[in-house]
């Protein structure tokens, strides 16, 4: 594939180099002639000197003909610009790299639909998703990012008081809107259909919509979970990001600034968190907090260095996992290596998401849950496909798979069985793994 990558800095460089190995005929397009012959080192490609932004350079750069542009210089705005004018111009697929989240979705207005671009991606976010996944379970998250905060996924063991204990789901009173669409029961995963009877012990996978789920939660759960420690080490705007990803019922989150005025500015901005003015790397600190204790120790300072060894002091102190950034992917085999548990770089995640764009498959593999036995599949519904218009209780899904969610439109929802599924449906699907082969003839995709 054709592609031009628009900024060779941290982002630009590194998805360059994946991308290079891929196969995938490059040119890369940057303001700055140092970093170009820099770029050129590392890859077999073609660079151009000027503004990406321009229409005389992005023609040179063979826009017309590119199958995908990425925008990934240092300016939010002049990716936005880069990404819509390479779009009119017509290029494939484009993409525009963002530092500031609010371009995600500012109230209401999608700057991506507005600006006609295919993708927006935020590195830093990205890496909050990723890191989320390490501290929640990925089937929850998955569906978060799938649904956009409609509808929740949890897995969790089913109590010995639970109202639904010996009885068929069929009369379970589910409220509409959820499902329970897998169980995992002595090392093996169930299906269920309308027969299947909960047993205490079983661990759950409950979906639903957002507004209900703690209503059906309590038909399997009558009492919550304890709450999840977290520790997050600096202030930067990745840790609100963090917080509020992982701002539910599950998890008491401690964060430490060592910034007085920045230390203020988070407890107003976050006040379901326990904001500290202090470093959690100095011993006294570490003890009178009793950090120990936390389940999760998170380093998300600017600094790598200041990273690495807040990773190591709270592993060696006994923190149960430790987790960390680092903006210098070449950090995280070091990491790894003195035993920090989780290490992620925002750019190797930001190059990630890219392949994913480049990925046109209507059906793609998102996670696995319940230790591999279990695959969660993200699928667009053809106008060809033979399950257009029957419901859901006549398509033939169990015993492998269940459908977890359906997204028409802009609107994500749990369906119940007499609902539909119709042309440019997106399909979420949890089942069985090795199973993609029999889903895509089910579904009609190549």
């Amino acid at each position: 594939m054709k592609i031009i990558i628009c900024g060779a800095g941290e982002v630009g460089s590194h998805a360059t180099e994946v991308l290079d190995q891929r196969g995938h005929s490059i040119t890369v397009i940057d303001t700055n002639n140092h970093k170009l012959r820099s770029i050129e080192e590392i890859a077999d490609l073609r660079t151009l000197h000027g503004n990406c932004s321009h229409v005389d350079i992005l023609e040179q750069a063979g826009v017309s003909k590119a199958d995908m542009v990425v925008a990934a210089t240092e300016m939010d705005e002049v990716n936005l610009l880069t990404a819509s004018v390479a779009k009119r111009l017509g290029a494939g697929k484009t993409i525009a790299r963002v530092h500031d989240y609010a371009y995600l979705g500012e109230r209401g207005v999608d700057y991506r639909i507005h600006l006609g671009i295919d993708e927006l991606i935020c590195p830093e976010f990205t890496t909050v998703s990723a890191i989320s996944q390490t501290l929640r379970n990925p089937a929850a998250m998955a569906v978060e990012s799938f649904a956009r905060g409609q509808i929740e996924l949890e897995q969790f063991p089913v109590t010995d008081d639970a109202p639904a204990i010996g009885r068929p789901l069929s009369d379970v009173p589910l409220p509409v809107g959820s499902r329970l669409v897998a169980i995992e029961r002595n090392g093996e995963v169930i299906i269920p259909d309308g027969a299947t009877v909960a047993q205490p012990g079983d661990v759950v996978f409950l979906v639903s919509n957002s507004g209900i789920f703690e209503q059906a939660r309590k038909l399997f759960r009558e009492k919550q979970p304890g709450r999840r420690k977290v520790v997050i080490m600096g202030g930067e705007q990745i840790t609100v990001w963090l917080c509020n990803a992982l701002h539910d019922r599950t998890h008491s989150i401690r964060v430490f600034e060592r910034d007085h005025a920045r230390a203020e500015e988070l407890a107003a901005e976050l006040d379901w968190v326990t904001v500290i003015n202090a470093d959690p790397t100095d011993e006294n600190t570490f003890l009178e907090e009793r950090l120990a204790e936390a389940d999760d120790f998170v380093a998300l300072l600017d600094d790598d260095e200041d990273n690495i060894i807040a990773a190591v002091f709270a592993k060696m102190r006994g923190v149960r996992k430790v987790v960390s950034i680092a903006q210098r992917s070449n950090y995280l085999d070091l990491l790894f290596d003195i035993g920090v548990d989780r290490a992620f770089s925002p750019r190797i995640e930001a190059a990630r998401q890219i392949e994913n764009v480049l990925d046109s498959s209507p059906i793609r593999r998102i996670t696995s849950v319940a230790r591999g036995v279990l695959d969660i599949y993200r699928i667009e519904v053809g106008d060809q496909s033979h399950v257009l218009g029957q419901r859901l209780r006549s398509i033939k899904l169990t015993p492998n798979w269940s459908v977890i969610a359906v997204q028409r439109d802009q609107t994500t929802m749990v369906p119940n069985a007499d609902d539909t599924i119709e042309p440019g449906d997106i399909v979420m699907i949890i089942g069985r793994k090795d199973q993609e082969k029999q889903l895509r003839e089910l579904f009609d995709v190549s």
